[in-house]
């Protein structure tokens, strides 16, 4: 019981690693080209990434993939359940995730 305090502050050398390591890792290429439309340093961190020089087929990719979705439409809940087509997954999902809760297992 006295060394339960040194179990907790084992998780101070993971996270002092991580804040050590972390500068020094690329960033995401699909940060950098989509929220930071930064073309040349997505284009670079692809080329780390993937290992070869030409890496316009994959900014393409992610571009048009970036296009499709803005144009996707987002349903409310309420628009959700008045589609029949998928009506009894969503409640069949909520049924299932409501008994998970209230069956104690997250407890556990």
């Amino acid at each position: 019981e006295s060394r339960w305090p040194y179990l907790f502050a084992a998780i101070i050398v993971p996270s002092l690693i991580q804040v050590v390591i972390l500068p020094f890792l690329p960033e995401s290429p699909r940060y950098l080209l989509l929220e930071k439309h930064n073309t040349s340093k997505a284009e670079k961190a692809f080329q780390t990434f993937l290992g070869k020089d030409d890496v316009s087929h994959e900014i393409e990719e992610v571009l048009a993939e970036s296009r499709v979705q803005r144009n996707t439409k987002l349903v409310s809940i309420l628009q959700l359940l008045r589609t029949r087509a998928v009506r009894w997954q969503v409640i069949t999902v909520v049924v299932t995730m409501g008994c998970y809760q209230l069956c104690g297992l997250n407890a556990v």
